[in-house]
């Protein structure tokens, strides 16, 4: 508690001179001396991080995003918006900006909470839905996290069989599963170091395979999907486009303090959210752009890595190389923070062993989801949001706007939190009329979707009504606490 504590205090703005002065300038030693240890197992879990284990700067956020987010899930959305949602590059690149921006910013958010608290995102949000009322929404994040890793081993073993085309699936993907699971046993500092590496690595490779597209790009430009047109888009391409990019680096932000919480008390979260959103949006957009160029010259979006393999020519093996080591950056932190997710469930195991229940879990799923992988996709894409943007309303509110998450609250929380988990899920219930399910119609779900040309924008609907009421119901309750207060004399 004593840590807790301390944290606590020289976190915030000093107003007593010079009486924590000494105190904060021996924080700021122990800091600057503690470092990085790859290679070493990581000791913690979901505890919270003393002031003497805090290292790093904020522009580490920036290098982890950035490789996390040249990965080979963003290529695939940047061909799908051309070869099967039927926009032209020129109608999906303002889309995939804007889709990233407001995604980035959501991430960005979310990592700016690590520093102060200390602790895993999951984690933090006990603060707001109790202890035990959190497992509803960990137990989601523990789902998303072995579908997403799912997704990206199906996608690197698929690469690997580009490069090797009798490479057999299931030896291409246990050997994957193998490499992803050791990093994230090895944890945080080592998942910091393979994702700088790999910020380098994967940017130089596929800034070589945009160079590839140069000489392409008026044929890129002036190609016309089967089912497009030069002129205006239709809205429902236009927001299953936006959903799918929006939604792709948006669902990192129940992750997002995983890898800040390290960072001294001190950060500014204003850098911290500026690293986070700069670094995971503008790789997130580079390689869906570079998808939909690529997809646009080959079409075909059956093979997106034969294609890929056969435009790049005697470089073919480089650019797969660029796909399976994405799929890595990006499993590495969707299996660390599977691992977390368990914890948060108060599974009374070590770290390392949620690591390989989860990595087990996810290979078993990517034999199965491997046989049918478009409608897998674009359904788990699509259905993603749904759960997340009500909770990322609620914590965002609760941490920055109405300030109720701090170390000291999540010390001391109840179990359920009976009113929050209703807000929660009243919002869900108001989106479902906007939902548009790829595998279900229904008079209820989508109902209301035709006002948005039948795109889903159901995320948006849950998210903003999440916050709104539950900064409604905060005010209420902190100003009838201020009333029932004796006034002194």
């Amino acid at each position: 508690m004593r840590g807790r504590r301390s944290c606590y205090i020289t976190s915030n703005t000093n107003p007593w001179g010079n009486i924590y002065s000494f105190r904060w300038r021996r924080h700021r030693d122990i800091v600057s001396d503690a470092a990085d240890k790859p290679v070493s197992l990581e000791k913690y879990g979901i505890e919270h991080i003393p002031d003497e284990e805090r290292h790093g700067s904020a522009g580490r956020v920036f290098t982890l995003w950035f490789a996390a987010n040249l990965t080979v899930a963003d290529y695939v959305i940047g061909v799908l918006s051309v070869l099967v949602f039927h926009l032209t590059v020129l109608q999906a690149v303002p889309v995939l900006i804007v889709g990233n921006l407001l995604g980035g910013i959501m991430v960005g958010l979310s990592a700016a909470m690590g520093p102060k608290l200390g602790f895993p995102q999951m984690f933090s949000s006990r603060s707001s839905f109790g202890r035990k009322g959190n497992y509803v929404v960990g137990g989601l994040n523990w789902i998303s996290t072995i579908g997403w890793f799912s997704v990206n081993t199906i996608l690197g073993t698929e690469a690997i069989q580009a490069m090797v085309p009798n490479f057999n699936f299931y030896v291409g993907a246990t050997v994957l599963v193998g490499v992803q699971v050791l990093i994230a046993v090895y944890g945080h500092d080592f998942i910091q170091l393979f994702e700088k590496a790999m910020s380098i690595v994967l940017g130089l490779l596929f800034l070589g395979i945009f160079v590839l597209t140069v000489p392409h790009l008026n044929q890129a430009v002036a190609f016309v999907p089967p089912g497009g047109s030069v002129g205006s888009a239709a809205l429902s391409s236009l927001g299953v486009v936006l959903a799918v990019s929006f939604s792709y680096i948006m669902s990192w932000s129940p992750y997002a303090s995983d890898y800040s919480r390290y960072l001294p008390a001190s950060t500014s979260k204003r850098k911290i959210a500026t690293y986070a959103l700069v670094g995971g949006a503008l790789a997130s957009f580079a390689v869906e752009t570079i998808g939909a160029i690529i997809g646009s010259l080959t079409l075909n979006s059956r093979d997106f890595f034969g294609a890929l393999n056969d435009f790049a020519g005697t470089l073919g093996p480089l650019a797969l190389i660029a796909i399976v080591l994405g799929a890595m950056a990006a499993n590495a932190l969707n299996i660390y923070t599977n691992s977390l997710s368990a914890l948060v469930l108060d599974v009374r195991v070590k770290r390392w062993i949620t690591v390989v229940a989860g990595g087990s879990i996810g290979l078993a799923l990517s034999i199965l989801g491997g046989t049918n992988f478009e409608t897998f996709y674009e359904s788990f894409l699509l259905i993603l949001d749904y759960w997340i943007m009500p909770w990322l309303a609620i914590v965002l509110i609760d941490f920055f706007v109405v300030k109720r998450t701090t170390v000291e609250s999540l010390s001391r929380t109840k179990s359920f939190d009976w009113t929050t988990l209703g807000i929660y899920f009243v919002a869900i219930l108001l989106s479902i009329p906007f939902m548009v399910l790829p595998t279900y119609t229904g008079p209820v779900v989508g109902a209301l979707s035709g006002w948005f040309g039948g795109a889903d924008f159901s995320y948006f609907i849950s998210f903003l009504a999440a916050g709104l009421v539950y900064y409604l119901f905060r005010e209420r309750t902190s100003r009838n606490q201020s009333l029932a207060r004796p006034r002194s004399r």
